[in-house]
């Protein structure tokens, strides 16, 4: 037997059983080794039965006197009861359909039982407890008077099938190699790792259960920073063009600006302009909700660039988008002589305030899109310049709106594929996505982090409601009224079609309603991720232009355009979304001078579920709902982030088998011990078994 023996040849498994395991991912010996139980059963209290107390969870040790079956005419079951004696007492102990257990318990065994006791009319008695022979003891208990390990199953897979067989592969765990370096287990206290992995499955006691959890919660998270500290030190090793502050050029661009910046638009913008400054690529994530006022910061970005002779590309999910921002930055940086290029499917244009250049600039031997490319200043376009492979041979600069997909990999291909240029191109991926720091950590460990945790003080704060069903008339004549005032409306709703089965409200149901029975008079569109990117951005565009005034749709706006005559939000069936992504939704509207508004409808009315969405209206950002969010939901729920993000980072997730993210000072702590390890040994040639460790992660999960 060996750490690579499949499942099926374990112990007499046969393949019905193996599968069973293969439906937990499990199907070879060293993956039973890390299939970690979720909780214990405590059952190290040993009692004999004259002391035993109601609603105590205790261990006795007992013969068999009486034990028979019986069905029950209230539900139909089968109860098994058995009377067990020691020296002291007796008691009854009863099972619930396990008939199988008359042949098992024979009278006149002896038994381990571990169970709560309880209080019924007859006395005590013991309910459903899990039993071991006294003679099988001799080794060492694996079901009861301990601390009982507890995992994830499935269907037909008991409990003691998977106890068993870990068991009988436990001894495998010394031929694990310890990845760990011997500097952090001295350092941290941790034991070996075939110690950890033999006191998680069956601790000793709880201090050793607890050292084996530390131990294996920073592996996880130790593992996936030296994967994305190499990643950065590879990247910094690389040259890149120092870019020079200009700071008289900078000043007169931010004093025309209509607005102030806030303070964290400052530290974050001097944050990015100190990085530009080094040879090393910066490589950062910037952070800011809705409205923050991103967008400032790049423009100032792109303005350094230019200002040193360099040209930026901006890229951002969707055509609509890049077109707005074509038209705001040239507006913004009129003052400037920029050549601003667009490249969408649909539209090819470069542009400066001065004068529109049209085909006297372009060479007649090369495509548009080429000349806009070897002539703009700044570049803007959709997402998908990244799969044509563009090489622009000034390049300074690419800025990434909105786009999880981009792993370690991505980033690295991306910034590196212009192999014409002697340097790297700086890079800053912006999201309005509020990623709490805990799991940017993870999944974004090779960028260092701004934020942008404040709104300007000129947006009105956008008055939120969470509205009765019984009230639901009083939102529809609120929205007439703001129609008639000339403002436009969002409606979101979880799902395209409808599901009995959730009950919940459904973009397409909702969408007919509305157009056949509510507002009759007025023009709604429809717009969910199953439509044409054609059909999305016509619905997109006519509503942008106010031809559309109520816009049905799924979540695919939490990422949209700027719609600034949008004043009123409807949300439905609000508790199917979480806190940070109700608070995205609501940052579609208030982006106008109007006073806007959110109305939160539930499909269901409990107390938890109101509450829940009462944080809404207290929060003070949304960074603050996002940690609620990763506390309450998980990562994998997180705006749906396990869908969103490129395969390498859905594999860090997937890894993380005990660790949590909201293990912060362990995230933290494993980042600053894998920064030190690779900066004495970045190639990791003085640590073999964790070189190969990290090799085995990367073909396995990558």
């Amino acid at each position: 037997m060996i750490l690579s023996t499949p499942i099926s040849q374990l112990n007499k498994i046969g393949k019905v059983t193996a599968n069973k395991f293969k439906k937990l991912g499990l199907e070879k010996a060293e993956d039973l080794l890390f299939y970690f139980p979720f909780r214990y059963d405590d059952f190290t209290q040993i009692s004999t039965i004259n002391n035993l107390q109601a609603n105590s969870i205790t261990t006795i040790k007992a013969f068999i006197k009486l034990i028979s079956n019986k069905r029950s005419s209230i539900k139909k079951m089968v109860i098994t009861e058995a009377l067990v004696s020691d020296q002291t007492d007796h008691i009854k102990i009863i099972w619930f359909n396990q008939p199988f257990l008359i042949k098992t318990l024979k009278i006149g065994d002896e038994f381990y039982f571990s169970g709560k006791v309880e209080y019924n009319f007859n006395g005590l008695q013991i309910t459903n407890p899990s039993y071991e022979k006294v003679s099988l003891w001799k080794k060492e208990a694996i079901h009861t008077g301990r601390l009982v390990p507890i995992y994830p199953t499935t269907e037909n897979l008991t409990q003691k099938q998977i106890r068993f067989l870990i068991k009988f592969i436990i001894p495998l765990t010394k031929e694990i190699r310890d990845w760990l370096p011997e500097e952090i287990k001295k350092n941290l206290s941790f034991p070996d790792l075939t110690d950890a992995l033999q006191q998680i499955h069956f601790p000793n006691d709880k201090i050793k259960l607890e050292q084996a959890i530390e131990r294996l919660k920073f592996d996880e998270l130790f593992l996936i920073q030296i994967q994305t500290q190499q990643s950065k030190k590879i990247l910094e090793k690389n040259k890149a063009i120092k870019i020079n502050f200009k700071e008289a050029e900078t000043k007169t661009f931010v004093q025309s600006l209509s607005f102030q910046l806030t303070d964290a638009q400052k530290k974050s913008a001097w944050q990015i302009l100190k990085d530009l400054q080094k040879n090393k690529p910066m490589n950062r994530l910037l952070e800011g909700e809705v409205g923050s006022g991103k967008t400032i910061i790049a423009i100032i970005t792109m303005l350094n660039i230019f200002l040193n002779g360099y040209q930026s590309v901006l890229m951002v999910p969707t055509e609509i988008l890049a077109q707005q921002h074509f038209n705001n930055i040239c507006q913004l940086l009129a003052n400037f002589n920029i050549k601003i290029g667009l490249i969408t499917r649909s539209n090819k244009q470069i542009f400066n305030f001065l004068r529109q250049l049209e085909d006297p600039i372009f060479k007649k031997n090369k495509t548009k899109k080429q000349n806009i490319i070897d002539n703009a200043d700044i570049i803007i376009g959709t997402h998908s310049l990244i799969q044509e492979n563009i090489k622009i041979k000034n390049l300074g600069l690419i800025i990434i709106d909105e786009q999880h997909r981009f792993g370690v990999e991505q980033r690295t291909k991306l910034i590196t594929q212009n192999k014409t240029q002697k340097f790297i191109p700086h890079f800053l991926s912006m999201t309005a996505t509020p990623i709490p720091r805990s799991l940017a950590l993870v999944l974004y460990g090779d960028l260092d982090l701004s934020i942008i945790d404040e709104l300007p003080e000129q947006r009105k704060k956008i008055i939120t409601k969470i509205v009765d069903s019984k009230n639901r008339q009083l939102a529809y004549d609120f929205i007439k009224n703001e129609i008639k005032k000339g403002r436009q409306i969002f409606v979101l709703c979880p799902l395209i079609n409808e599901s009995d089965k959730l009950g919940v409200k459904s973009a397409t149901t909702e969408y007919e309603k509305l157009r056949k029975t509510i507002f009759p008079d007025f023009k709604i569109g429809l717009i969910h991720g199953k439509l044409k990117v054609k059909e999305k951005e016509s619905t997109m565009q006519d509503f942008l232009k106010n031809k559309i005034n109520i816009l049905v749709s799924t979540s695919v706006i939490e990422v949209g355009i700027d719609i600034p005559n949008a004043s009123v939000i409807m949300i439905e069936s609000a508790e199917r979304f979480g806190l940070a992504q109700l608070y995205q939704f609501r940052g579609r509207v208030g982006r106008g001078e109007q006073q806007s508004y959110c109305f939160l409808f539930s499909e269901t009315s409990g107390i938890k579920t109101k509450k829940r969405l009462q944080t809404l209206l207290t929060a003070k950002n949304s960074f603050e709902l996002a940690e609620k969010d990763l506390e309450i939901r998980g990562p994998g729920e997180l705006y749906s982030l396990t869908k969103s993000c490129s395969a390498q980072q859905s594999g860090y997730l997937s890894f993380l088998k005990i660790a949590r993210l909201t293990d912060y000072s362990i995230i933290q702590n494993a980042r600053n011990w894998a920064k030190k390890i690779l900066d004495q040994d970045q190639e990791l040639k003085n640590l073999p078994n964790l070189k190969d460790k990290i090799k085995k992660l990367k073909i396995e999960n990558y």
